[in-house]
């Protein structure tokens, strides 16, 4: 009967081999998932960590005040978007550069066709809240030639807010708080850039895991055979379990620029990848983070939206002098300088909202899109491979020390579980 001991010290490479695997495949799911924090809230934990090393305070998990984890992506999400925008977007072009590959005159033509009539119904509704009586007693045609005379200013007034914005957008719009909003909103888009463009240098590395491990586990089953201790297996373990999860991080970012060694080109994977993760990278960012549909919310809704509203309705205010025309002073006079003007105020800011609202149209956001994804994918491609490098390695630069302090955890749990199974 063939010894157990003797069985152990084989079946080492195996043990090694699926060890790697394990650990590779552990780590990756812990770069990504869980989306949300999953784990027991700890109280007074969060105060605590504060006082802890800066590294510790920095684990996902503890950072959230408790005992878990989330996904290293997701629990960055703002550093994700900051990074998207700092050395991706804005490497990748200026907010006016976006604005033009929006072809602002085909906005103009969109909202002239979509609004007209919103402001139609605007101009009835503001007249019946702040002066029915005034409205009602006019006749008809009266009624209709001021509706005709908004419709005629309406085309003048759109160019001037498009052109307006063109010309004040990087006032208007901060695209990197507005990738960063959308990023902490949905983590999964900062989960997508990463495993659609890396999906095949994922899978390598975890089958990478096995044949390094199974390699490794030779030397350390010749070790444990001429040492006989078992002290040489828990700690080679440990080790093989470091250095695989060490050099696959490696081989997925380094070498940043091509090194040829004989007849063999090495790059890291990520990197070789740079045309093919362009197409990717600037779909997402087409797609999900600087959409028209996006911009147009974020010139409404975003931090500076006050400044988009403002110049909207500074825009539309001459437009309903314009509109009342040669009645304007009989008009004032019958409603009082104060009511004419809160109208005019009040269709003015109403028309804010028609004038953007558009923009969020699937169909027409379809062409946009093909637009700005050209553009981006074309900026992308012309990074150098440093820049492209950084781009996808700074978001878990700071957390790669927990993924090969992982595994060398699991080495250690490997070779203690192989002990217990085959004791030297």
């Amino acid at each position: 009967m063939v010894d157990r001991e003797l069985i152990g010290v084989i079946t080492t490479p195996v043990f090694t081999g699926v060890l790697g695997y394990v650990t590779n495949w552990t780590g990756v799911w812990m770069i990504f998932y869980p989306l949300r924090f999953r784990g027991i809230r700890v109280p007074g934990l969060k105060t605590l960590v504060r006082w802890m090393p800066r590294k510790v305070q920095q684990v996902p998990g503890i950072m959230n005040g408790g005992i878990g984890w989330q996904g290293i992506i997701p629990s960055r999400a703002a550093k994700m978007g900051s990074i998207a925008a700092d050395k991706g977007v804005a490497k990748i072009g200026e907010p006016s550069e976006f604005y033009e590959q929006l072809e602002p005159d085909k906005i103009a033509e969109h909202i002239l066709a979509t609004a007209r009539e919103d402001i139609r119904e605007a101009v009835e509704r503001v007249m019946q809240r702040e002066h029915p009586d005034l409205w009602d007693d006019l006749p008809p045609n009266m009624r209709e030639r001021v509706h005709t005379r908004v419709a005629e200013q309406l085309p003048e007034v759109v160019r001037t807010i498009t052109d307006e914005i063109g010309e004040n957008v990087e006032q208007l719009l901060d695209v990197k708080m507005m990738v960063i909003r959308r990023i902490e909103e949905n983590p999964t888009i900062a989960n997508r850039i990463f495993l659609e463009v890396g999906r095949k240098g994922l899978r390598f590395i975890i089958r990478f895991g096995l044949v390094f491990g199974f390699a490794m586990g030779i030397p350390l089953a010749i070790a444990v055979a001429l040492l006989h201790h078992w002290l040489v297996l828990l700690l080679g373990s440990a080790v093989i379990g470091y250095v695989t999860n060490w050099l696959g991080i490696w081989l997925v970012f380094e070498p940043v620029e091509p090194r040829k060694i004989g007849p063999f080109k090495f790059q890291g994977l990520f990197v070789r990848r740079q045309d093919q993760g362009a197409e990717v990278y600037g779909s997402l960012l087409a797609d999900e983070l600087v959409s028209i549909e996006n911009i147009g919310d974020e010139l409404l809704r975003g931090p500076r939206s006050d400044r988009t509203r403002q110049m909207i309705e500074a825009a539309m205010r001459p437009a309903v002098d314009r509109a009342v025309g040669s009645a304007r002073p009989v008009v004032q006079v019958a409603m009082g300088p104060e009511q004419y003007d809160r109208v005019k105020d009040s269709v003015a800011s109403e028309a804010v909202d028609y004038t953007m609202t558009p923009l969020k149209e699937p169909e027409f956001n379809v062409d946009r899109r093909e637009v700005m994804r050209r553009l981006l994918v074309t900026r992308i491609r012309d990074l150098s491979p440093a820049d492209f490098s950084d781009l996808m390695r700074s978001v878990i630069r700071q957390d790669e020390w927990l993924l090969i302090l992982h595994g060398g955890a699991l080495g250690l749990v490997s070779g203690g579980l192989h002990l217990m199974l085959f004791p030297i």
